[in-house]
């Protein structure tokens, strides 16, 4: 059973995603995060953003929230406003 971590960010601006597509776009996750991949999620007029990480089990969701809780602030889009768990029910590719 595939699981999801939904994080949604307050306070993420246009300038703040370029930047941190920059900085992420020819590098490797952070090591040891288990995701299996990621989503994100931009609104610029309301200035949120809204993260989808997967993971193939529990464990590997345990481990990447542990992970990603000890990030420090800077290396996140915005101000955290909510993390959520979810079970993957259906997930397609068209």
């Amino acid at each position: 059973m595939a699981l999801a971590r939904v994080v949604v960010f307050e306070g993420v601006t246009k300038d703040r995603l370029e930047e941190m597509k920059g900085e992420m776009q020819g590098t490797e996750p952070p090591e040891g995060l288990p995701a299996k991949e990621f989503v994100v999620l931009h609104d610029p007029e309301a200035e949120k953003s809204l993260v989808i990480l997967f993971f193939e089990t529990e464990d590997d969701y345990r481990r990447g929230d542990e992970m990603l809780n000890a990030m420090p602030a800077g290396e996140t889009p915005g101000r955290r406003a909510s993390v959520t768990k979810y079970e993957v029910a259906i997930r397609m590719s068209v």
